[in-house]
């Protein structure tokens, strides 16, 4: 089973919110004073971002760090509810 990492459904969440704003990722960078690289690895979930730089990013995207909290532990549960199938040679079986 894959892990679940929450800086791939933190960032997964924010570019959700970045295009449903209908903002470019230069646009979430300048706002939230983020350098454009930084901020698409964010995205990307390959960096950790720092609470103050989240404070920063939910502002620029004028949505409450409460409500990026919250969509994102919905995803965990999500993702924790999916029954896996067995793979390889149980399933053969």
């Amino acid at each position: 089973m894959k892990q679940i990492l929450m800086r791939e459904l933190l960032g997964q969440t924010l570019r959700e919110l970045r295009m449903s704003a209908a903002m470019t990722l230069r646009e979430v960078s300048a706002a939230a004073r983020v350098s454009l690289g930084y901020l698409s690895e964010v995205e990307r979930g390959q960096k950790e971002a720092s609470s103050e730089l989240l404070n920063a990013i939910c502002g620029a995207l004028d949505v409450s760090l409460g409500d990026v909290l919250r969509l994102v532990s919905d995803k965990v549960d999500a993702l924790e509810k999916v029954t896996r199938l067995p793979v390889g040679a149980a399933a053969a079986a």
